[in-house]
């Protein structure tokens, strides 16, 4: 593991800023903008890839497990012998602003629709067995199926997770759009051997339902790769502890910065905690129609400043995660 993991808390706090080329955030875009997102050539950075419920039975079966007393139930991940590093993340607030620590988004637009829960099993330490929750997002791509999240929230002790779903405009234990599950888990290759923080990144690509692809159905957010850091960010989430429960999509606001502790990660103001971690920081953000450029995921909280929420810069190896996503096939 990475040697500052063992200081630090995996959250669903929102980081933001870092991302460079990117995809039109528009209902239903077949494929991604040319020549800004593919710097990345064949030789570059290779994700780990996870076949999940890869058969329509395996996906019926995965649906069929998340009732609405087993989302209900399920908690935000903890890390286990780590000291003070937990899983946090969430959003929840009034009204928008250009800088907000934490508040319930009621706005709608886009990305009401766009982000959502993530559930899962987890399969591989103390915590083996249970069922938890993160954030993600459906982002535009060529195969119109990639959910963007964290690392942790596809893999976790080294074994990735099963029972793996998007819920998209997840709201008070309502599923507007349905349950989305995983084919595919991806993830960078320094967070599959090492766990380490610098790429929390992963992406989903999830399986068609009655017959339409998930952005076909939702929309999808635009996605960008090495961008200036310290700009203007707004995080999103479903953060599910302390005064949150997971039932309403949360947001914070504000410039991120550059953590001066011990990641090469952004930092944002912002009070959200477990269960935001994979949601979305946005650059560009457009509060009116709730489109953005996704540029960063909540990732993680150091546990002595839990106001700061902290992302990975998305470089090469997210830029890698996400070209892979698109490319997989579903046929």
């Amino acid at each position: 593991m990475h040697p500052t993991a063992r200081r630090l808390a995996l959250l669903s706090v929102p980081v933001l800023t870092v991302a460079g080329a990117v995809l039109p955030a528009a209902r239903g875009a077949a494929a991604p903008v040319p020549g800004t997102i593919t710097r990345s050539a064949a030789a570059g950075p290779r994700p780990a890839v996870h076949e999940a419920a890869d058969t329509t039975t395996e996906q019926r079966t995965v649906r069929k497990f998340w009732t609405v007393a087993r989302m209900e139930a399920a908690e935000p991940l903890d890390v286990p012998g780590t000291g003070d590093r937990h899983f946090a993340a969430a959003i929840t607030g009034a009204r928008v602003s250009s800088r907000t620590s934490g508040s319930s988004w009621t706005a709608g637009g886009t990305v009401a629709k766009t982000t959502g829960r993530v559930f899962f099993t987890v399969t591989a330490g103390p915590d083996a067995g249970r069922n938890a929750s993160c954030s993600g997002t459906a982002v535009t791509s060529a195969n119109k199926s990639v959910v963007i999240t964290a690392g942790h929230c596809v893999k976790l002790n080294g074994a990735f997770h099963a029972n793996w779903v998007f819920v998209p405009g997840y709201d008070r234990g309502d599923r507007p759009d349905g349950t989305w599950p995983a084919a595919t888990l991806l993830t960078t290759s320094q967070w599959n051997s090492g766990e380490n923080m610098d790429y929390d990144v992963a992406a989903a690509v999830v399986a068609p339902q009655g017959g339409r692809s998930l952005t076909d159905a939702v929309g999808g957010q635009g996605v960008a790769f090495n961008r200036p850091r310290g700009r203007q960010t707004y995080a999103f989430g479903y953060p599910a502890g302390g005064q949150y429960d997971g039932s309403r999509l949360v947001y914070c606001g504000g410039r991120t910065f550059d953590d001066f502790l011990g990641s090469q990660d952004q930092g944002l103001s912002c009070g959200m905690t477990g269960g935001a971690s994979g949601g979305p920081w946005f650059a560009d953000f457009d509060p009116s129609t709730g489109t953005g450029v996704l540029t960063s995921v909540n990732s993680f909280k150091y546990g002595f400043a839990p106001s700061w929420m902290f992302g990975p810069y998305f470089g090469a190896e997210a830029e890698a995660v996400y070209n892979a996503a698109q490319k997989t096939s579903l046929t």
